[in-house]
């Protein structure tokens, strides 16, 4: 968020590029078009791509653990590293197409599907009993937030420095990505507008889906059914949903629906940041070479390839890590900027 309401601030109210380094004018002045802003941006870049590369590698092992399960294809190197080459071809297709022709539609196709698995899941299962969990969920989730978030009194250290921290660096690495997309949307609106569409309302959506499907898992252990637990126990938990939607009915026809849903899910991400990064590293122009754009859509695919293939999920989860905690000091700045930027618009009123 705040990268998207800094970036929106500083490129629509005070004219200036769609670009990282745009929000650090207040403090760096002129000085933002200089070096300072290409160490900026060339951070946001790397933060950006990296975050996008484990997406894409994680994203790829999902979806061949879930190709296994459902139609007992054998999960190699090889198998992944061709989802991620159809990954990054569907990518470019639609980064070819443009925002409205590419982007927009199959992000919209993406969210059509995602709504009816959500309400297909919340109908077969127990609808109440489903539902009943969300307050629950929500009031847990601001009791235990910052308890779950500190390292003192924790036992489960390794979980922590494994999930928890990789989680963490990971969101902050999509930050750049994800705000200017954000921002790049958000032209006309209120600041109010704002921060209920892009935190508010996405939180509670994400307490919903986290509710009804880990609900449904939880509903499965209460009957006997163990299935999630146990992939989870063996560290497998790419195939968690799969065998949660295994005891549902149509499964045959669900399990390659939601792999296809998977495949989109990472497909939008991928051509929304490959924009992104040709926005950033043209300046904040929109109209960029359309070479540009394919470079940087064929790099994210090479880079998660190289990245899976050298060290596997723990390579994937480093690359976040190491350009997500320097990305984080960037972000510090920018919440003073963006604070600077908000009490002189206060002042126009």
């Amino acid at each position: 968020m705040v990268v998207g309401l800094s970036l929106a601030i500083f490129c629509y109210n005070l004219n200036l590029p769609l670009t990282l380094r745009s929000a650090f004018y207040p403090i760096l002045g002129e000085r933002v078009w200089g070096w300072w802003g290409h160490v900026i941006d060339t951070l946001a870049v790397f933060a950006t791509l990296f975050g996008l590369t484990t997406s894409l590698g994680l994203g790829a092992q999902q979806i061949a653990a879930g190709m296994n399960d459902v139609f007992g294809f054998e999960v190699t190197n090889a198998l992944t590293v061709w989802l991620i080459i159809g990954i990054t071809v569907i990518a470019l297709g639609s980064v070819l197409l443009g925002m409205d022709a590419g982007v927009k539609r199959l992000s919209e196709i993406n969210m059509i599907m995602a709504v009816v698995l959500f309400i297909f899941v919340l109908l077969v299962g127990p609808t109440l009993a489903l539902l009943g969990r969300f307050g629950n969920v929500l009031v847990d989730y601001v009791v235990n937030f910052v308890p779950l978030s500190n390292p003192h009194g924790r036992e489960d250290l390794g979980y922590m420095h494994g999930w928890t921290t990789f989680y963490w660096a990971w969101w902050i690495a999509w930050s750049p990505f994800v705000g200017m997309f954000i921002a790049r949307i958000s032209k006309g609106r209120t600041v109010r507008e704002f921060i209920f569409c892009v935190l508010i309302a996405p939180s509670l959506v994400c307490g919903l889906w986290m509710t009804v499907f880990g609900g449904m898992a939880l509903e499965q252990m209460a009957d006997g059914y163990n299935g999630v637990k146990e992939v989870v126990a063996a560290y497998k938990p790419e195939l968690s949903l799969f065998h949660m939607l295994d005891q549902l009915p149509l499964y045959s026809i669900l399990a390659p629906i939601s792999l296809l849903l998977i495949v989109i899910f990472f497909v939008t991400s991928s051509d929304s940041g490959s924009l992104v990064i040709d926005t950033i590293t043209a300046g904040g122009k929109m109209d960029a070479p359309v070479a540009q754009r394919v470079f940087w859509c064929t790099l994210e695919g090479l880079v998660a390839i190289a990245l899976l293939l050298g060290g596997g999920l723990s390579a994937l989860q480093g690359a976040a890590v190491s350009t997500g905690i320097p990305f984080t000091i960037v972000l510090l700045l920018m919440c003073y900027c963006l604070y600077r930027a908000l009490g002189s618009e206060r002042k126009k009123i």
